[in-house]
């Protein structure tokens, strides 16, 4: 029998979708709708998780070539880049390559494994399929964007694979909102468990991040409806 390079005993593990530049910050060429908002959640789900000794386990999309009317996160390109407080120091980060390939006992030695996909699917790359099925955890917490697209399929992913999900709703963003209200239907219905951030870090003042110098961001202007 071959050793389970996979092995997790805590009861908790962080999946960060997506969380970069061009889809979270105003300035990004794909900015979500909802920004502020799930910054300042994002802030805290990763506060959260440091303070437990959580580990985080994220995907980080890397576009070829533009995709539709919003070109976000293409390769080489700053925007791809993940928002500074979603790393963590001791991390290790994988090419989407087409490998199965990782270490043993991962996240024992590791408190962030960063994944790299090219299309919203995050299983149809190797590693990232394996990683998921063969990690074992009483809940999988999943934040991110884009509801509609790769949070989506991410959660759809692992309730197939029969892992217990919960997804913090407003730290999620999205392009659309009917779409994500659609897509969040979907997966409540597939088994998922929708909360919000104040159910697992408890209630916040936090208002302002620092992570994007957008003036809504940084409290000059009232936050509209459309958020």
């Amino acid at each position: 029998m071959i050793r389970p390079i996979l092995t997790l005993r805590r009861k908790r593990v962080v999946i960060d979708v997506d969380t970069q530049k061009d889809l979270f910050l105003a300035e990004g060429s794909a900015c979500i709708r909802n920004h502020r908002r799930v910054l300042a959640n994002l802030r805290r789900v990763m506060a959260w998780a440091r303070f437990r000794n959580i580990r985080i386990i994220s995907t980080k999309v890397e576009h070829i070539e533009p995709q539709g009317e919003k070109n976000g996160c293409i390769a080489e390109a700053d925007g791809r880049e993940k928002i500074s407080y979603t790393t963590r120091h001791k991390r290790i980060s994988f090419p989407a390559d087409g490998s199965t390939d990782l270490q043993r006992e991962i996240l024992r030695n590791y408190d962030h494994v960063v994944l790299e996909k090219r299309c919203p699917d995050p299983f149809k790359e190797p590693r990232i399929d394996r990683i998921f099925c063969e990690l074992r955890a009483d809940e999988f917490i999943v934040v991110g964007a884009l509801m509609e697209e790769s949070v989506k399929a991410t959660v759809l992913g692992l309730l197939a694979r029969r892992k217990n999900v919960t997804l913090l709703a407003d730290a999620v963003g999205y392009h659309s909102k009917s779409a994500a209200d659609v897509a969040l239907r979907q997966m409540e219905a597939k088994g998922a468990k929708i909360a919000e951030i104040k159910s697992l870090v408890g209630p916040s003042g936090l208002k302002l991040v620092g992570a994007c110098h957008c003036d809504r961001c940084r409290g000059k202007l009232q936050k509209t409806g459309s958020e």
